[in-house]
């Protein structure tokens, strides 16, 4: 990769988008190959069969070596989250690679996927079966042991697991031994749900202990637009699943008034939370039997859509400002982050200029795949440059940034719906 090629201007980004065509689809398809084995030989963690947040060195072995001991997770340190750790996004990251794969099988066939769909399902499953509690979807697990938690998890994670194995269960990859196991594990989510997310608890699904989530992150209902439909999207997948009209009641009971309020998500949303909405709304789009609802959900995915293309834009910019050497910067081991142990509440280390390069990374993948999950017709000519070119000039090799995720995401998407053929 040559020096230069990340470090032109703002202005010269949009120029790029507008008049640049795009260069050569073979070098697009050795760019994702090169994404693809990243992911896999890097990111991806065979014991627990999940996949890592971060890279703290490019040196074969020693890429996630910052990720929390088991002794650690078991007193759970640094915090109930483990928040900076390496391990605080496997279920997000699972479920979105679950995407991934039943949008390349899609549109390849290639019968190799299905073992590594399976290996996929086999880590989110793990996520929520390891420790013993219905329904709790963990953040990850500690692959020193395979079976440490931390106990605090959060309606982002259980949001990804959900959309990610609700899709896996309706593509040909999954067979009906796993759709079995996949209706258990969906059935007991939704159970924790009914069990939990009550008045009383201030419909908190509470953390493994049982006992309520300090930080507002795991409740599901009287919450922001952009979270709203995500408790009765988990029903109506359970639903789809299983056929039982438990789930079904619980459904019907939320979806109406979700959509509603759902309607004006915040204007400066970060990527991560417009693509969360969008995979809900996508799940209960896609089941929703009265019309008039139904329609009422696109606009939603619509306008969301509308605005993840304003945020795609601006992160391309961002990106566009970056030298070779911020961009290929690798993530510290944050048990060496000074300071934050002094933190009260919930000590979290701060990763200082590598937040920001993970950050992008990941948002540039993000917001180009909310934009191919409605409508993907109008993914413009403009757009798809766009993301030819961000993949065309990405180091994969130098990436620490489990972004790389969302990348692939986004090009097989596009790739399932006609687009960025080779």
């Amino acid at each position: 990769m040559q020096p230069h090629l990340f470090h032109f201007t703002a202005l010269a980004t949009v120029i790029a988008i507008q008049m640049t065509a795009a260069a050569p689809d073979s070098e697009l398809v050795k760019q994702t190959d090169q994404a693809w084995d990243v992911t896999w030989g890097r990111f991806y963690l065979p014991k627990a069969q999940t996949f890592g947040d971060y890279l703290s060195s490019y040196e074969k072995g020693k890429e996630q070596a910052h990720l929390p001991t088991a002794e650690e997770v078991k007193r759970q340190y640094p915090n109930p989250c483990g928040y900076s750790t390496g391990m605080e996004d496997g279920a997000i990251l699972g479920g979105a690679m679950l995407s991934v794969l039943c949008d390349r099988f899609a549109v390849t066939g290639d019968e190799g996927l299905r073992e590594k769909a399976a290996s996929v399902f086999a880590g989110l499953k793990l996520c929520a079966t390891v420790h013993g509690v219905r329904g709790f979807v963990a953040r990850n697990v500690c692959p020193e042991d395979a079976k440490s938690v931390y106990i605090n998890s959060s309606r982002d994670q259980v949001t990804h697991f959900v959309h990610g194995v609700w899709q896996y269960y309706r593509s040909p990859l999954a067979d009906e031994a796993t759709k079995k196991e996949i209706r258990v594990v969906l059935a007991d989510v939704a159970e924790r749900m009914i069990a939990f997310v009550t008045p009383e608890n201030d419909f908190d699904f509470c953390r493994a202990d049982g006992t309520r989530c300090p930080l507002g992150i795991c409740r599901m209902w009287n919450v922001q637009a952009h979270e709203a439909a995500r408790l009765p999207m988990i029903y109506a997948a359970a639903w789809d699943v299983t056929r039982d009209e438990r789930y079904r009641k619980e459904w019907r009971r939320y979806a109406a008034d979700a959509i509603v309020q759902s309607a004006t998500p915040g204007e400066n949303k970060p990527a991560y939370a417009l693509l969360q909405m969008q995979c809900s709304l996508e799940v209960l789009h896609e089941l929703e039997p009265e019309a008039a609802l139904k329609a009422t959900i696109h606009e939603r995915m619509v306008h969301v859509r509308d605005l993840a293309a304003k945020r795609f834009t601006s992160v391309l910019a961002q990106i566009a400002k970056k030298s070779p050497e911020q961009m290929r910067m690798t993530g510290p081991d944050w048990r060496k982050v000074p300071e934050w142990k002094n933190q009260k509440g919930y000590p979290n280390p701060q990763w200082g200029p590598f937040r920001e390069i993970w950050h992008i990374t990941r948002e540039a993948g993000e917001s180009a795949l909310i934009l191919l999950m409605v409508d993907p017709g109008s993914f413009s000519e403009a757009q798809q440059t766009a993301l030819a070119e961000l993949m065309q000039r990405f180091d994969y090799a130098h990436n620490s940034s489990c972004g790389v995720v969302y990348h692939l995401a986004a090009y097989w998407k596009a790739r399932r719906n006609h687009l960025l053929n080779p």
